[in-house]
């Protein structure tokens, strides 16, 4: 069965429901999900995932240190990532705090180990990934559960090609 892992920071718990909707969605989408706090994860996840949906709120125009500590550990890994679906997801407290280059910051990561990057589709009116300002709403939810929808289908089918 096709394997996705979400991996997230959160200090407020906004970035944490977001995941948990993320993973809904990716479940929805057929995969067997599995949810992890970036304090939690290890690199030994990320190898047994197919797709992986990172996520970290917006500090100062970026990711939060934990996830980005997560991420640059993640060269001891380098080569076995390739070829995976990535996605991000982000929650700031301001519209114009950053989120679309938090989402960019997360993504190169991603492009680094050489995964293939899962965009926000179009009806929910993202680009880089979900976003959400403050505590997530209906429609940053929407977004949240289509991504996650998203990276399992897509998983499903570039693991099995």
């Amino acid at each position: 069965m096709t394997k996705v892992l979400v991996v997230y920071h959160s200090r407020s718990g906004n970035t944490a429901k977001m995941a948990q909707v993320v993973a809904e969605g990716a479940k929805s989408g057929g995969a067997d999900v599995v949810v992890k706090k970036v304090e939690e994860a290890a690199l030994e996840d990320l190898i047994g995932a197919d797709g992986i949906v990172l996520g970290a709120p917006t500090y100062f125009g970026t990711l939060s240190a934990e996830m980005k500590g997560f991420i640059d550990g993640s060269v001891r890994v380098r080569g076995k990532l390739e070829d995976k679906i990535g996605a991000a997801f982000t929650s700031s407290g301001s519209p114009t705090g950053g989120n679309e280059t938090t989402l960019l910051s997360l993504i190169q990561g991603m492009l680094i180990h050489g995964m293939v990057i899962v965009g926000d589709p179009l009806e929910t009116g993202g680009h880089y990934g979900a976003v959400a300002v403050g505590s997530p709403d209906a429609e940053s939810l929407k977004s949240c559960r289509k991504l996650g929808e998203r990276v399992a289908k897509l998983a499903k089918v570039v693991g099995g090609a």
